[in-house]
């Protein structure tokens, strides 16, 4: 192997502890590599973009939309209704979240089917009595598992696929190729986790996460004749406190919120602060400030037209992530206010603008009516207890489904290929009005994507340079000749890269090397591309390896270590029955 094999690996190696580091965007990190292998030239510029048109690539583009089109109809609230009703148990109510859960992310993307039901089992959960780190997990866990049904239920299968076309020349797998591995993992991974997720499972109530507002709220006024009457915000100082934000000001019976810099202050002007409330004393002494008078009910707790109150997740794709509550300018940016900091269940004590947000952590905003409708469908924020909010028209829900079934029949009658199908969907939901254009634009991934295309510069050049092929020695050498010991460090490797770095970027990597391993080995490719799909959708044990655990972390109330808790045993034993059930089907 000459030095651009030797380069290759080390860029493989930089990216995965790049990636694992947390530090830089998995996108940006694939994306920097793709350019250096082009610019050193061990990559053509056409093979460094290859992956931009590969069809596995474009169909999870086009199945974005599908899936876009079910959830802006309200084709899965439309389910929801008839499935939730009321359990007696816990382990009934992880049944009704787990059977219809799996089954949908077989055919849809799993990602908008959770985004769709957190915010539904969220309140559900209030109803039944049952605290939601009793249900977000099963119903990450249930999309995942359900994602292995067929080669469209998650955006890794559709990616492995491309890559294997586009490495061997062959026409790939069918829609329903993996299905014979991936029912009985499913159902037997369902069934393990109804029967041992209610006892190990923590049980967080939801009420205590924020608690009351006057823990992180206080008020006071701006004298009538004081200094201050007139002044804007900003010229009053009242944007340069360390320790405290200004929410809204109440006057004269209507609310001011998301409060600018510009706003002129008036006599008698209620201000409320969020923060740090032993802080009270620095705003008494500003002169023209002066205690509240009002003996009622604080601010907040007030029901106003002009204002909501809201949770909301921060996700994974969020542009604040990484900064302080100060820095990220959330008042300008979204035109809501944060009023409190949930982690692990707990609201994050101390100086509210020195937290630095984390994907998953819980804000607890002050918006205007519009921030709802404006961030329902955002990749910013999901929300998960505006119930105020009005309910999806299911107008469409039955069309949505019909195309998506139309689809399905398509490609599994070999009518179309998958690729074709998913365009023809897409195409049909945006002219169905299932959902709009700007839905449809929304809805694609776009770091998923460019995670994805960057991904297969790295996968190429490790072909293109023999570094696929030391590596794969370096297995067989391990698994001594034996097929059954080399499957099983097959999904291994897969398994652990999928926990710290994306799970497209995991699999992506390590197929030019399973395709060296079995040309060496002398045995044929498809049990061991279809151990690569499920080993990467199998992320149980933390909430960083596949973005539905993300998505429910927050909502949840949980903790890195209760993903740890009941994620790596339920990792093992997917694993295990993974790996048997292939084993058993191939013959191996």
């Amino acid at each position: 192997m000459d030095w651009e094999g030797w380069f290759s690996l080390f860029l493989a190696g930089a990216a995965l502890a790049l990636m694992v580091s947390g530090r830089f965007a998995p996108h940006l990190v694939m994306l920097a590599v793709l350019v250096l292998l082009s610019a050193t030239g061990i990559l053509s510029h056409e093979q460094a973009l290859i992956g931009f048109s590969n069809p596995g690539l474009i169909t999870v583009v086009a199945l974005f939309v599908v899936a876009s089109g079910v959830h802006h109809s309200g084709g899965v609230d439309l389910l929801v209704r008839y499935i939730l009703g009321k359990p007696k148990t816990v382990r009934a109510a992880q049944a009704r979240i787990a059977l219809p859960v799996t089954l949908l992310s077989g055919f849809l993307n799993n990602t908008p089917v959770v985004a769709t039901m957190i915010p539904a089992v969220h309140g559900w959960s209030r109803k039944i009595g049952v605290a939601p780190s009793k249900l977000m997990i099963p119903l990450s866990y249930a999309a995942i598992l359900g994602g292995t049904l067929t080669m469209i239920g998650t955006s890794t299968n559709l990616v492995v696929n491309g890559q294997y076309q586009q490495l061997t020349g062959s026409d790939g797998f069918s829609i329903f190729a993996i299905t014979q591995v991936g029912l009985p993992v499913a159902a037997i991974g369902v069934l393990a986790m109804l029967v041992f997720l209610p006892r190990f499972l923590p049980e967080r109530k939801d009420l205590q996460k924020f608690g009351s507002v006057k823990e992180f709220t206080l008020e006071v006024a701006v004298a009538a004749n004081g200094p201050l009457v007139g002044k804007s915000v900003g010229e009053a100082g009242l944007r340069e406190l360390e320790r405290l934000y200004l929410v809204e000001i109440e006057r004269d019976g209507s609310v001011v919120t998301a409060v600018s810099s510009e706003e002129r202050l008036r006599g008698g002007d209620r201000l409320v602060f969020a923060g740090d409330t032993q802080a009270i004393s620095d705003l008494l002494r500003i002169n023209g400030i002066v205690p509240s008078v009002h003996d009622d009910e604080p601010a907040l707790s007030k029901d106003r037209a002009e204002r909501r109150l809201v949770e909301a997740v921060l996700s994974p794709q969020c542009d604040v992530l990484g900064q302080t509550i100060r820095d990220a300018r959330v008042r300008d940016r979204y035109g809501a206010v944060v009023l409190a900091v949930a982690r692990g269940g707990e609201r994050v004590p101390g100086n509210l603008g020195n937290i630095r947000l984390r994907p998953g952590d819980v804000l607890l905003l002050e918006a205007r009516p519009a921030f709802v409708s404006r961030q329902r469908y955002n990749k910013d924020f999901l929300l998960i207890n505006d119930l105020e909010t009005e309910a999806p028209r299911h107008d469409r829900a039955w069309l949505s489904w019909a195309i998506l079934l139309v689809l399905v029949g398509l490609a599994a009658c070999g009518v179309m290929t998958m690729l074709n199908a998913a365009l023809v969907g897409a195409f049909l939901m945006i002219a169905a009005g299932c959902c709009s254009v700007g839905q449809a634009q929304k809805a694609v991934d776009v770091p998923v994507v460019l995670t994805i295309a960057s991904s297969f510069a790295l996968g190429g050049a490790l072909e293109q340079t023999g570094a696929a092929r030391y590596l794969a020695d370096s297995v067989f050498g391990l698994s001594q000749g034996n097929p059954l010991v080399a499957l099983i460090l097959v999904y291994l490797v897969v398994s652990v890269l999928t926990e710290v770095i994306t799970n497209n970027a995991a699999a992506v990597l390590i197929v030019p090397v399973v395709l060296s391993l079995t040309k060496a080995m002398g045995v044929p490719d498809e049990p061991f591309i279809i151990s690569v799909m499920m080993a990467a959708s199998a992320s149980f044990a933390t909430p960083l390896g596949y973005q539905t655990n993300m998505m429910v972390f927050g909502p949840g109330g949980y903790r890195f270590t209760d993903f740890l808790r009941v994620g790596l045993p339920m990792n093992i034993f997917v694993g295990i029955v993974s790996v048997s059930v292939i084993a058993l089907i191939y013959n191996i």
